[in-house]
């Protein structure tokens, strides 16, 4: 359990954070069959529970996800603007996502992908449009995202993993865009891939369809960090966490907003400069911002850090 120096219960780090006093991080989250919620402070654990089809993602799962991370988002620091609701409990910072059993994630359920023979170019659509918000959403978090890897991530598997702001491998991870196996495309994790590791790898990565190792996935980009088994991820999850934690949380929120409107500009470069701009005057004079200088100056910890 993670404890925090606390300022104040009203923490505004940026403009047009909701505040609510009354609103409690214990309200109840979705119900749930086929994933694990488990909150420790400010951090929750996400957990994949399809063990039998190595959390094959069908309709259902996403389903529970998409829920789960809209609660989490509803609930985080960056949403709320403030560390710690009504009673005391610390809003959300990190989620760490993981799958049960042997594998992360095996991609779409062959079940469901199989059923899609038989579905209108609209119902395909609409399934395709499912998934998309399930990887959008978790690319666009308030929170700090870790995701842990072991075993395989195929297909919408890497589409998960390309979506984390941190991902963890083990000696025997293996990544696939393995659609193209199946004569069908990459398409709706095509955006996040690219995002991750660029246009060449990509491309490489989409034709070929096959598994790469850990120690490539690595190098290109695909993943963070490795562990030479799973027995060592939650040191590692552990030692990220804590950093994060000293991070301001609305920096944290924001530092994604940032690379997500240079990563879209359309407009002048002085534009964008002068955007950057702004955006640095207003985190300066924020609540946040000022509270991350004193403390520097007076040499204690900020309102955010925690005491363990």
């Amino acid at each position: 359990m993670h404890h925090y120096l606390i300022l104040n219960t009203v923490y505004l780090g940026c403009e047009g954070a909701i505040a609510m006093s009354d609103f409690s991080i214990g309200d109840l989250s979705p119900e749930i069959n086929q994933c694990g919620l488990s909150i420790d402070g400010p951090v929750a654990n996400i957990t994949l529970q399809r063990e039998k089809v190595f959390n094959a993602l069908n309709p259902e799962l996403i389903g529970e996800l998409c829920a789960l991370l809209d609660w989490c988002s509803e609930r985080s620091v960056g949403t709320r603007g403030q560390l710690i609701d009504g009673d005391g409990e610390a809003f959300l910072r990190v989620i760490v996502l993981r799958g049960a059993g042997k594998h992360f994630c095996a991609g779409a359920d062959i079940g469901w992908m199989q059923a899609s023979g038989a579905q209108t170019a609209e119902e395909n659509r609409d399934d395709a449009e499912r998934l998309d918000r399930l990887f959008h959403t978790l690319w666009s978090h308030p929170c700090f995202t870790i995701g842990v890897v072991q075993g395989v991530a195929l297909g919408g598997g890497a589409g998960l993993v390309s979506s984390l702001d941190h991902v963890i491998g083990e000696s025997n991870t293996r990544i696939a865009l393995s659609e193209g196996k199946l004569g069908i495309l990459p398409a709706v994790i095509g955006p996040y891939v690219y995002q991750r590791i660029g246009s060449a790898q990509t491309r490489r990565l989409a034709m070929l369809a096959s598994k790469i190792p850990v120690d490539e996935a690595l190098r290109i980009g695909m993943i963070d960090q490795k562990v030479e088994s799973p027995e060592l991820f939650d040191g590692v999850i552990s030692t990220i966490i804590n950093e994060v934690l000293t991070t301001g949380p609305i920096a944290v929120t924001e530092a994604k907003s940032l690379v997500r409107t240079i990563d879209r500009w359309e407009s002048s470069d002085e534009e964008l400069r002068s955007w950057t701009l702004d955006k640095t005057s207003e985190m300066r004079g924020s609540a946040e911002g000022q509270e991350g200088l004193s403390s520097f100056i007076e040499r204690r910890a900020a309102a955010w850090k925690s005491e363990d």
